[in-house]
């Protein structure tokens, strides 16, 4: 179920990305770059500096050089992929463009990062076209910068792969093994017919029913699911099933189940322990259940019934040293 294009956007501002610098953005903000959704454009609409653009554009240059921006990723990792789309810039894209990645502890400012290295070369770019590269570079990675030739306009940029949290940041300490910032993922999933699983790891509270996993309606008596690839082994003492904004579509009860992946195989059946068993839920709610299993785990597995959806799914308890 999984291309570069499934994994999440390291850089996406809801996962706390941030354009922290760019060389010129005198037609349209930065910040921009990094907003979800896609791009929007509304004809004939002028501001004091032109057409309103719903991306980051720069002024023409008249003197050799290039423009550029710099994202810090809001979860660092390993890089997959990255996109550069120019929706809506026909006549004012760049030609050509660039990304360089780097690595930092702390909190540096701009000026201070260095050890830049190329992980997508220099590439021919057309107007109002989304365009993937993929990144073989294996290292983590902290920040990226884009660059474009000579100027132009860049609606959005996508940093795909897999998040690597410092660990120094977890060790010894309660955290949410089941959270996209820790390095969960959605491995396996009965149907997102309305929005995507990975939905329900993400960082903050669903905003709107498209914030969260959504199902289409079930005929068949069986129920949905989805298994959950936790941040690395460890016990769950707290897991929170939250219903937040499903309404009318909320499940009518849940189950969750854990297994050990390190000496069994998902599918097998008799392997999975239950750590809650089938209990009803409300809409509009989170709910909170104290776990007494200590038994070890490396994926969870929660069935809704029959169908429906949740905002988030929050597993606390610690990683095994």
């Amino acid at each position: 179920m999984r291309g570069h294009g499934r994994l999440p956007d390291l850089a996406l501002r809801t996962y706390g990305g941030s354009v922290v610098a760019a060389s010129d953005e005198s037609f349209a903000a930065k910040e921009a770059l990094i907003r979800p959704g896609r791009p929007e454009f509304r004809p004939r609409t002028f501001g004091a500096k032109g057409q309103v653009y719903d991306g980051w554009e720069t002024r023409r240059r008249r003197e050799p050089g290039h423009e550029w921006a710099v994202v810090r990723l809001g979860l660092p990792g390993v890089i997959r992929s990255v996109v550069i789309d120019t929706a809506w810039f026909t006549g004012n894209y760049p030609p050509f463009a660039s990304v360089e990645a780097c690595t930092a502890d702390g909190y540096p400012a701009p000026d201070e990062l260095t050890g830049w290295v190329e992980i997508v070369p220099r590439a021919a770019l057309t107007g109002d076209t989304a365009h993937e590269f993929e990144v073989t570079d294996p290292r983590r990675f902290t920040h990226v910068r884009v660059n474009v030739f000579p100027d132009g306009g860049v609606a959005r940029m996508r940093v795909h792969g897999e998040v690597v949290p410092d660990p120094r940041l977890l060790s010894g300490l309660t955290v949410d093994l089941a959270a996209l910032e820790n390095g969960a993922r959605v491995v396996a999933c009965s149907d997102e017919f309305y929005s995507s699983p990975e939905n329900v790891l993400a960082p903050g509270l669903a905003r709107n029913q498209a914030e969260g996993w959504e199902t289409a309606r079930r005929r068949d008596g069986g129920n949905d699911w989805l298994i959950v690839a936790l941040a690395g082994p460890g016990t769950v003492a707290v897991a929170e099933l939250d219903t937040t904004n499903l309404l009318y579509n909320a499940p009518g009860a849940a189950a969750l189940r854990g297994i050990d992946g390190r000496s069994a195989a998902l599918d097998d059946e008799h392997a999975w322990f239950t750590l809650l068993p089938e209990t009803r839920l409300q809409p509009d709610t989170r709910h909170r259940f104290r776990l007494d299993d200590d038994r070890p785990l490396t994926h969870a597995r929660i069935d809704i019934f029959p169908d429906g959806g949740l905002a988030r799914l929050r597993l606390l308890g610690s990683l095994l040293s």
